[in-house]
């Protein structure tokens, strides 16, 4: 039986667009989003938990994040795990309610962010391009074996090769989107 499987690489592929997509959310474009308290964790009972295991995140106005702590012994653990997360908000606690007001990005911040979202690109494209030479040693093996031939070789090469292409772009379209948003808003 073969090695290469098609679907596998597309997958995979894929995989590496949906986590550059992920990580995105995370990014600060001066608008609250929810996804940006998704690294944050907090030392409660003992253990480090993420802030949705803690407490109910949302976001009531454009340039607010509000966090309800449901156990009132752990707002004090919440607002230390978001000041130690590093971005960049100052929390206002109002009881079991920590609001955070979204500043506005500085110039300096906005071409940051945007540098950053060029890195986590090319580290999806370097993903993908690791899921390609894969696929192609793949390939190589079964020609080796005399599972496929020369020239199923060659035209599952250019198959994969479309692949890589394809995705290749939807992280390049991404990180334009994102870049874009970050510098406009």
């Amino acid at each position: 039986m073969a090695k290469y499987d098609k679907a596998d690489v597309e997958r995979r592929m894929n995989g590496a667009v949906e986590s550059l997509k992920s990580d995105f959310s995370g990014l600060r474009t001066g608008r609250a989003n929810v996804a940006l308290l998704d690294p944050v964790v907090a030392e409660v009972y003992g253990a480090m938990m993420q802030l949705s295991q803690v407490a109910t995140v949302s976001a009531p106005e454009p340039r607010l994040l509000s966090v309800q702590v449901w156990d009132k012994s752990n707002v004090t653990a919440v607002e230390k795990g978001i000041a130690k997360a590093g971005l960049g908000l100052n929390p206002m606690t109002d009881g079991q309610t920590i609001r955070l007001p979204i500043p506005d990005l500085t110039e300096e911040r906005r071409k940051e962010l945007a540098k950053l979202a060029g890195q986590y690109a090319e580290k999806a494209r370097i993903a993908i391009r690791n899921v390609r030479r894969d696929g192609m040693e793949m390939l190589k093996d079964d020609e080796k074996k005399k599972e496929i031939s020369e020239d199923d070789r060659k035209r599952l090469e250019d198959e994969v090769q479309k692949l890589t292409d394809k995705y290749v772009g939807e992280a390049d379209a991404a990180a334009e989107a994102k870049e874009k948003e970050i510098m406009t808003q």
